[in-house]
């Protein structure tokens, strides 16, 4: 066994112990913070693959980006320990059948396919590569996604600084650090 299988095996036991610490932690702020670590273990998963840009992406959209918003919406969130199951004994069987069912399909799956060996890969970096077929070929729709992203940006920001018309804006004028009068 190599250096790459141990990495291999070192980034796979963290991926997978930390995705069990997400879904079985009482705590949903340790549940997010060991999000973090799940991704940044499918993340080493990628560079092992030799995608080092969708290792990168990984780490700056889901890492940087999403558990950043969902720590944030947790810990903005008041009384979240107050929501509590009613029953909580009525959803375990079905989850629990739910879960051998899908191990047992996922169990037979595995088994009973075929699985043929793949000539060895090249690990040349492929950011190279990705960057000349956007900024060639798919230029076009790149820069059309693009401005749909600026469309809805734009749009975000319009809907969020909306002004308040009419009777609420009296009362919302001393609140927003105008004085009233002198």
């Amino acid at each position: 066994m190599g250096v790459f299988d141990v990495v291999f095996f070192a980034l796979t036991a963290l991926t997978v112990l930390s995705a069990c610490v997400v879904a079985g932690s009482r705590n949903i702020v340790y549940s997010g913070f060991a999000l973090i670590f799940t991704f940044l273990g499918v993340a080493g998963l990628y560079v092992q693959l030799a995608a080092d840009f969708l290792a990168a992406m990984q780490v700056l959209v889901y890492v940087g980006g999403i558990t950043v918003v969902i720590l944030f919406a947790v810990m903005l969130t008041r009384d979240i320990g107050q929501a509590a199951n009613t029953n909580p004994i009525l959803n375990r069987p079905a989850s629990l059948l739910a879960a051998v069912g899908v191990f047992m399909m996922s169990l037979v799956l595995i088994l009973g396919s075929d699985w043929p060996l793949r000539p060895e890969v090249s690990h040349a970096p492929m950011s190279a590569e990705l960057g000349r077929a956007l900024l060639g070929k798919y230029l076009l729709p790149f820069e059309v996604a693009s401005l749909l992203l600026l469309g809805a940006l734009i749009g975000a920001v319009i809907i969020a600084r909306r002004e308040v018309k009419g009777p609420e804006a009296a009362d919302a004028a001393p609140a927003a650090g105008k004085e009233g009068g002198r």
